[in-house]
């Protein structure tokens, strides 16, 4: 695998993990909902403190925890559905659709409870931004097939909260959307036998729809995102 050969192969990579702990520190606690500095500015500020190999570690960890802790999120709704209700919901983590459709009524939207402290639009945002740009390393530092696997969990979230999770469509949220597809490709290319689009980006991909991205603030419509047009045009290479 070229990641695994790039790691063993390379001698300039010098890792600090005393660092990556004191920087995912600072990422975690300075940074998110409660913060009053607007989300795209906290983006920017995060990806410029994880700008070199540690930092490419550190947001590896974190996109991977926010994909981790939303499955564990959703796993102990469907069993207090289960409980109180009698209903067996099926958590897949390769295709959280299903789930949603029967049961998004139901549910909440996990990635805003993440219990480590991330925002989706903030830390994650930032870390996802990271691993894009820095996906040429990632060979160096991390296997990217795990890490791709918890980009696509993300993205399904981030889309199925939209469609049924009552989450508003925003700036921020189509930023959310829009890196992640964006990594995903980067991802894509740096490994060599790249594994099968999930079933929800594939049935994303059959739609050509729309949808309208609102000023965070206020009910204004700021533009629109095409989900599936925006997968074609970066997954299909």
């Amino acid at each position: 695998m070229r990641w695994l050969r790039q790691l063993l192969g390379s001698r300039r990579v010098q890792l600090n993990p005393g660092r990556q702990q004191a920087l995912l520190w600072e990422v975690r606690h300075r940074y998110g909902a409660g913060s009053p500095v607007r989300f795209p500015d906290q983006v920017e500020a995060i990806t410029r403190l994880l700008n070199d190999d540690d930092g490419l570690v550190v947001a590896v960890q974190i996109v991977t925890e926010a994909a981790d802790e939303a499955h564990a999120d959703l796993a102990a709704q469907a069993h207090d559905v289960h409980r109180r209700t009698g209903r067996r919901l099926l958590v897949n983590r390769r295709n959280y659709r299903p789930l949603w459709k029967e049961a998004g009524p139901a549910l909440r939207c996990p990635l805003f409870a993440l219990p480590g402290g991330l925002h989706p639009y903030a830390q994650v945002a930032a870390a996802v931004a990271v691993v894009g740009g820095g996906a040429p390393r990632l060979g160096r530092v991390s296997d990217p097939n795990p890490l791709l696997t918890g980009v696509f969990e993300v993205l399904d979230l981030t889309i199925a909260g939209w469609q049924y999770g009552r989450v508003r469509v925003d700036t921020d949220a189509a930023a959310l959307a829009d890196r992640l597809i964006s990594t995903a490709g980067q991802i894509l290319a740096t490994i060599d036998d790249p594994p099968r689009l999930p079933p929800p980006v594939r049935e994303l991909m059959r739609r050509n729809n729309t949808l309208d991205v609102h000023d965070p603030t206020g009910p204004r419509v700021v533009g629109g995102i095409n989900p599936g047009a925006r997968m074609r045009e970066t997954l299909l290479v």
